[in-house]
């Protein structure tokens, strides 16, 4: 999901092909850093809930397959191209770029939805608190999202001649994600 071109990697791409390397990487440890409001929100709204009512928490589940599968019909309907036209991005202090992917993040409702409705398929253990379950799992999620959005900004010159020279990269992404998503609600149900 991390690889999948959404607008948090597009902005990492675009500041690091605009004014340099270091200038996505400010974004990427902003955006990182607005997932653990999200974790620990997570962890300790939705644990009160689990502890509370498990068919609560199978609505969860449900609702959070049905908010993915949405997720995937919306790509699905989406166009394939990939727009890194970078002519028009304001040159920020790395400071700026740093609170701005940490507010991005933090604000955007999304990325609670994609929470909410992704981390309690995955908890892995009845004897195990669900708050370090769910401490466990945004790690886990900060850490690959952390890695992919590195390789973007670091490599993002690279990246833009490819999907340049290679127009069908857009289709590939797109799908990719759909079965991502779609792979993702199943096995939450499951």
């Amino acid at each position: 999901m991390a690889i999948s071109p959404g607008p948090d990697n597009i902005y990492v791409l675009v500041q690091s092909i605009s004014h340099g390397k270091s200038y996505g990487m400010a974004t990427v440890c902003g955006l990182i850093t607005g997932c653990i409001i999200h974790t620990t929100l997570l962890a300790f709204g939705v644990s009160a809930i689990i502890a509370a009512n498990e068919n609560l928490f199978l609505g969860i589940k449900i609702l959070g397959s049905l908010y993915l599968l949405y997720l995937a019909y919306k790509v699905y309907k989406s166009d394939t191209s990939l727009n890194l036209n970078s002519e028009h991005v304001p040159k920020k202090s790395l400071k700026q770029l740093f609170v701005q992917g940490f507010f991005m993040n933090v604000l955007n409702p999304k990325v609670t939805i994609f929470f909410l409705a992704f981390f309690p398929g995955f908890l892995f253990s009845d004897s195990m608190n669900t708050i370090w379950q769910f401490y466990i799992l945004g790690g886990l999620f900060m850490l690959v999202s952390f890695l992919i959005f590195s390789i973007i900004a670091l490599l993002a010159g690279k990246i833009k001649t490819y999907t340049l020279k290679h127009k069908n990269s857009g289709f590939v992404l797109k799908w990719l994600q759909i079965v991502v998503f779609v792979g993702i609600a199943v096995f939450i149900l499951t």
